[in-house]
């Protein structure tokens, strides 16, 4: 069996979880089988217990280069424009972030409740007092006595 060498960003970038599946199994995989890279991925573990960080590591751990939440419901709505809505894309599809990716699927099925509540009640305005009114009415009713 051929051994992938794997670089110290790649097992980094494993600890953030910041890698495709694949390339996470992959690593999972010759972890249980070549000592070697336990030990490497230990070093990484021990020098970021004790505080010592590459600005890749800062980058990746904070991820800086992900769009923000409210970015990707644009991109979501398709108001996202130009340049911006390319990296979006490219950070999505190409460089493939779980984390975006994870927060783009939550974002889509939101949308979908909301657009069938709205259908549900004839206008999304609807729909939000509804829901503002059944999560309050326990409330308004123990403030009145």
């Amino acid at each position: 069996m051929a051994t992938i060498k794997f670089s110290p960003s790649d097992l980094s970038a494993y600890l953030d979880e910041a890698l495709p599946a694949e390339t996470m199994a992959a690593i999972e995989d010759a972890l249980r089988h070549d000592p070697k890279l336990c030990n490497e991925l230990a070093q990484i573990i021990a020098r970021r217990d004790s505080g010592v960080h590459s600005l890749g590591d800062i980058w990746r751990r904070h991820r800086l280069t992900c769009p923000s939440r409210e970015q990707l419901g644009s991109f979501l709505l398709g108001i996202l424009e130009g340049e911006e809505s390319a990296y979006v894309k490219f950070h999505i599809d190409a460089i493939g972030c779980r984390c975006c990716q994870a927060n783009l699927a939550d974002l889509k099925t939101l949308h979908a409740e909301s657009a069938q509540a709205a259908d549900t009640t004839g206008s999304a305005s609807a729909a939000r007092r509804r829901k503002y009114f059944q999560s309050s009415a326990g409330h308004l009713q123990s403030a009145r006595r």
